[in-house]
């Protein structure tokens, strides 16, 4: 089984993911609404929002998201209820994605050794993106 997180945006899902690329690295996949079967009845200012992007992220694993459409009826409402969980191979790779991730971000823990074992932190990127970087070593 392979579990790929899927985000949603308002608008701005190729900037985060251009972000988040210079942290994963990775080749980046990007459609267009425009591109879609009826992207043309689209409002202008829609059509250039991401249908759909994706970022590899490991082994058969991919980062992927879309861009909200309001002419559709879609909301966008970012909260705390989704988290990305992220578990590196090393503490030298937790604090360069925990660092890389957060910048711009609002830290919620800084990377630390917890009660339980783990060395983790959690932060909210500059896109509201809520993530937890744990590493069990």
């Amino acid at each position: 089984m392979t579990l790929n997180p899927y985000l949603n945006f308002d608008g701005n899902a190729e900037e985060a993911f251009r972000f988040y690329q210079t942290v994963f690295g990775g080749d980046l996949t990007v459609s267009k609404m425009s591109d879609a079967p009826g992207g043309e009845n689209l409002p202008e200012h829609e059509k250039n929002r991401a249908m759909h992007v994706a970022l590899p992220i490991g082994k058969g694993q991919y980062l992927m998201a879309s861009d909200c459409l309001p002419s559709a009826g879609h909301v966008l409402k970012v909260g705390n209820n989704n988290y990305i969980s992220i578990t590196p191979d090393s503490r030298d790779e937790a604090d360069r994605l925990f660092n890389g991730l957060s910048a711009g971000g609002k830290v919620e823990m800084p990377m630390d050794d917890m009660f339980w074992g783990d060395y983790f932190g959690s932060f909210v990127d500059k896109f509201g993106v809520c993530w937890m970087v744990n590493y069990s070593g």
